[in-house]
Formats: C-alpha cells, structure tokens, sequence
C-alpha cells in the first residue's frame, strides 16, 4: 500500500494541482491551491487533491478530487473527501457525472432537483445539457448536497 499524508497544499504544488485536474479531465475553473488539501506520497509527490469551492457567500462545492489512475484504489479519495468534510459548514454542494453519484451518496451527498439547486449550479446544469445534446453524450450530470 502507498503510504501518504493528506495535508494542506503550498504554493509550491500550485501547478501539480493542475495538472493532475488536467490528467483526470474534470472542471480545472477556480484552481485556487490555497483551498486545496493534496495527499503526498513519502518522496513529497502530489498523488491526489480536493478543494471546497465558494460561490458565493453561502454556497460552497466540494470540488476538483482528482487522483492519477495509478494511485486509485487506495483510499486517498475517501480521505481527502472526509478531511474537507470536517472542515466545513453545511450545506455543501458538488457536480459530478451520473456514474460517479453513488460514491458520493456514501458521505451523504443526496441528488437533488433543479429547483433546489442554487444559480450557479442551475447555469451549469444548463450548460453542460447543452453541451450534452451537441456532443451526443449519453451521461448526464449530477448535482448533489449534503446537509
């Protein structure tokens, strides 16, 4: 098993940040590293990340949890998500496509309705369906919140 730590990103990891949104090709908008939290490998590689996004004064997404294919499987995900969960207030909002809801529900995220949804989430809702119908895509997107 890969021995890591999950702590605070520096500066310094500004760029493997993005880079790792990048590789797993989710949404690399808001990439801020000061709200980041990264898993370090023993030689102080960045091998998976996660950030609480406001939007906002009372919206926050958990968001940007990225680990490379390598190193999945292993936890890093599940500590990352459950560090930021303990670090913030509730609600919290997140996106994600259709197949990866049922991971979220284990934290308690719950899917909800475009009515409940707050503006930003209903524009990019908007969006990507959108999107969705140009590029034939058959999986929708997800939002989720946890109260």
């Amino acid at each position: 098993m890969t021995e890591y730590e999950v702590r605070p990103a520096l500066e310094s990891e500004s760029a493997r940040i993005k880079d790792l949104i990048h590789l797993v090709g989710i949404n690399p908008m808001g990439l801020d590293w000061r709200r980041f939290l990264v898993a370090v490998d023993g030689s102080g590689r960045v091998i998976g990340c996660g950030q609480i996004k406001p939007h906002g004064q009372d919206v926050l997404e958990l968001a940007s949890i990225a680990v490379p294919p390598e190193f999945r499987g292993k936890g890093i995900a599940r500590k990352i998500i459950e560090m930021l969960l303990d670090r913030y207030p509730r609600p919290l909002y997140l996106m994600c496509v259709e197949h990866n809801g049922p991971m979220y529900e284990k934290f308690g995220f719950r899917a909800i309705d475009y009515g409940e949804m707050p503006k930003y989430f209903r524009r990019m809702k908007n969006l990507f369906d959108a999107a969705k119908l140009v590029h034939k895509v058959d999986e929708g997107l997800l939002i989720m919140k946890l109260e």
